[in-house]
């Protein structure tokens, strides 16, 4: 078996793992804001329990997003100056996919998955997945959706099983009819290690150089002339 340090920080949660020949370790923190400052000292510490050093790792896995962007931007840097100073492969992790695992455990029979992700600004990161011959496969792509398009999409392919934040953030606004709802994981971390594993039994591996974050937003700030810009147009429209 392979050794891998997996960690995604996509989300409010901080999820790490290492996978060892001889077991698995986890850890599920609070993210966030503190992600940024807690994630390598976490992953230090999580190391040295095992003793394990980052020289015998075989690659670094780290949660591509799509999710929040500071936290997208934490998880790639550091995987990439892991990777770097060790020599490593990177593997890309689709943290929607993670959430498919999850919802896999959780609901053996559902192999088909949608999942949809609070994206804030009144927006859903939602994608839909496959598990079938021990393996997940992509059925729709992760992407933006507003609610009522995502409602569209559901009304015209109605899911067997969703998951995710959204189901708690947009209650009834979300239509699901008769799917299984999934709301709360039960370990993005295990299901972390489980998605890294099957990407690396793939050979899903980059260099780290190449490593990037998955964003659906081109835009989630104003500039201070954009800001003032508007404001000027509000006044003159009163």
């Amino acid at each position: 078996m392979a050794r891998l340090l997996a960690f995604d920080t996509s989300t409010e949660a901080m999820s790490m793992a290492l996978v060892l020949p001889h077991g698995l370790l986890v850890r599920e923190l609070a993210g966030g804001p503190q992600a940024s400052a807690r994630l390598i000292p976490e992953l230090i510490a999580l190391l040295a329990e095992a003793h394990c050093t980052l020289a015998q790792l075989d690659a670094i896995a780290f949660g591509r997003g799509p999710g929040a962007f500071t936290g997208l931007r934490t998880a790639c840097s550091v995987a990439q100056g892991l990777a770097f100073g060790a020599d490593k492969p990177v593997i890309a992790v689709d943290s929607l996919m993670l959430v498919a695992q999850d919802a896999l455990h959780q609901h053996p029979l559902g192999s088909e998955v949608w999942v949809a992700m609070d994206a804030r600004m009144d927006e859903i990161y939602a994608g839909a997945y496959r598990w079938q011959g021990g393996r997940w496969s992509v059925l729709s792509a992760p992407a933006l959706y507003a609610v009522e398009a995502l409602n569209q999409r559901w009304q015209a392919e109605p899911p067997a099983v969703i998951a995710g934040s959204a189901l708690d953030a947009f209650g009834d606004r979300l239509h699901v009819a008769a799917a299984v709802c999934i709301a709360r994981p039960r370990s993005r971390a295990q299901a972390l290690a489980a998605v890294a594993q099957q990407l690396w039994a793939e050979g899903a591996t980059t260099d780290a150089a190449q490593a990037l974050p998955l964003y659906l937003r081109d835009k989630v700030a104003q500039t201070t002339v954009e800001r003032e810009a508007i404001r000027l147009a509000k006044e003159a429209t009163t």
